[in-house]
């Protein structure tokens, strides 16, 4: 009976000794540099290396450590396994000042739509952008007009209505920098984002 109390005591001050809260920074899916800052009541810490850990301590205190890939995938695979696929991510072009696809960009939509009917969930979003060419109310909204033509065309093809969303973001986010006016074909694009 000793034995057992003195290792329930062992115990509880072992426990008394983990951190509140780990937080370990994986690698970005797409090789970008991510960060994250980790607060405690004491100190903060940034994370800003794949598989950095910090630990929260009861005190508040942020301490700082390393991990590897084996080690996370030991200890937390099974969690990592039910994470969702990374996004996919394509690109269509249109024809100057309308919302009508290239040609090469319609001959993608079946490969596209294949795709996004393959993955658990299958949600799209399509953003609509424009060149600078036009006035910035005017490409805003003929961004959202692309948005929504290329939905219209993945509905009218199968894919379900309720599970794509249609957005504009104008002449805000161009491929290739221009100034006003300038009739950029890299810029005038939807993109496909399948998640």
């Amino acid at each position: 009976m000793r034995r057992l109390a003195w290792g329930l005591s062992l115990l509880a001050v072992l426990s008394g000794c983990a951190p509140v809260t780990r937080v370990i920074l994986l690698p970005d899916a797409q090789g970008r540099a991510t960060s994250v800052q980790v607060q405690g009541a004491s100190s903060a810490q940034v994370l800003a290396q794949p598989y950095a850990v910090a630990a929260v301590e009861r005190n508040g205190a942020v301490q700082l450590a390393t991990t590897t890939e084996a080690e996370v995938q030991a200890q937390h695979g099974g969690m990592l396994a039910l994470q969702p696929p990374p996004a996919q991510r394509f690109v269509l072009q249109f024809e100057p000042g309308s919302s009508t696809l290239t040609a090469d960009s319609q001959s993608q939509l079946e490969g596209i739509l294949a795709q996004a009917l393959a993955r658990p969930g299958g949600e799209i979003v399509v953003v609509g952008h424009t060149d600078r060419t036009g006035s910035p109310q005017a490409n805003d909204a003929l961004s959202l007009q692309r948005a929504r033509a290329v939905r219209e065309l993945l509905i009218a093809r199968g894919f379900q209505p309720e599970l794509i969303e249609a957005v504009g973001r104008g002449e805000r986010e161009p491929v290739v920098p221009t100034e006003p006016n300038v009739d950029e074909p890299r810029n005038r694009r939807a993109e496909i984002i399948v998640r």
